[in-house]
């Protein structure tokens, strides 16, 4: 395993659509662990392959029980509404209040290709959605409704 660089918002790279992943082999999982690595050095929650410079649909989330890989995601459901502090490890020291969805459910994929659903409320619907976001080449300010201010 590797610690990879996080990309910084001005990086062109953050703003293009992630393609599908059609391979489901041995350079995927070290992405996949190298992400998972990268997060837990970076003392995040969630990270997106194209943070890291690769343009495919995969993301990682950590809600403190443990990495959850998610592969070629697509949102079937949401629900409700909720305004919550965001950040983003691309964007260091910037936080804002955004607007998500207070439920999620997904369909995705396995590190080996098998489709699974998952439901996500409140932290978790907001990192799949952040994360999800992160694919389609969309950073968090674009949901802010107001920006935090630096307290010192």
């Amino acid at each position: 395993m590797a610690i990879r660089n996080i990309l910084k918002e001005d990086d062109e790279l953050l703003y293009k659509k992630s393609k599908p992943v059609t391979e489901f082999n041995e350079r995927l999982w070290q992405l996949l662990d190298d992400m998972a690595e990268t997060l837990k050095q970076a003392d995040g929650v969630g990270l997106a392959a194209p943070q890291v410079g690769v343009l495919r649909r995969v993301f990682i989330m950590d809600m403190g029980d443990g990495i959850i890989e998610v592969i070629n995601p697509e949102i079937i459901e949401t629900r409700g509404r909720q305004e919550e502090v965001e950040g983003c490890l691309s964007i260091p020291g910037v936080y804002g209040i955004t607007e998500r969805p207070a439920y999620v459910k997904i369909k995705a994929q396995d590190r080996y290709g098998k489709e699974f659903y998952l439901d996500g409320e409140d932290l978790m619907a907001r990192c799949i959605c952040h994360e999800n976001d992160h694919l389609d080449g969309i950073l968090f300010t674009k949901h802010v409704i107001r920006m935090l201010e630096d307290e010192e």
